[in-house]
């Protein structure tokens, strides 16, 4: 269809289906849709306007994401369009899809419970953080922490046992 004849409303179905085929680069498993990233997508001035807000302050994969995010809406007819980040409110574990969720643990990656409520201030403390989850392979709940931090920030690392086999755990915030 010829991008000047389509209504607002089309253009934004456009450009939303067009941003829900990015996926994210640490997870590709996961749409940005999928994990909850992709906030909203708009017309202003004429021009496609997406938002997006990061799993965590300073991750890495942002620059990636909004690059690829306005490559693919450049591909899809809106050369111009805006990527804007939203740091507010800030994103929650708790946004990941159930699609999200099943493409997690397809790819051998235990997805993250409920996210802790928090009022005020978060508590610093240095002891593991528990949580209820089971080997990705086997299904056993008998698993132990093998280190707070996975390959990525969003990741710890735990090891069945078991089964023995290590797997990551996407961290609930």
């Amino acid at each position: 269809m010829n991008a000047t004849l389509e209504t607002p409303a089309e253009a934004v179905d456009r450009a939303r289906a067009a941003a829900a085929r990015v996926t994210d680069p640490e997870m590709p498993m996961l749409t940005l849709v999928d994990l909850g990233v992709l906030r909203d997508v708009t017309i202003e001035d004429g021009h496609v306007v997406t938002t997006i807000t990061p799993t965590y302050s300073g991750c890495p994969a942002m620059a990636t994401m909004r690059d690829d995010l306005q490559r693919e809406l450049a591909d899809a007819g809106f050369p111009d369009a805006e990527v804007r980040v939203s740091l507010s409110p800030a994103w929650s574990s708790d946004w990941i899809t159930e699609e999200g969720r099943a493409a997690l643990s397809g790819a051998g990656i235990s997805p993250p419970g409920q996210a802790p409520a928090r009022q005020g201030p978060v508590a610093l403390t240095l002891m593991p953080t528990r949580r209820a989850i089971v080997c990705t392979l086997c299904g056993s709940d008998n698993v132990t922490l093998s280190s707070e931090f996975g390959p990525t920030a969003c990741k710890a690392m735990y090891q069945c046992r078991d089964c023995l086999e290590p797997f990551e755990h996407v961290k609930e915030i």
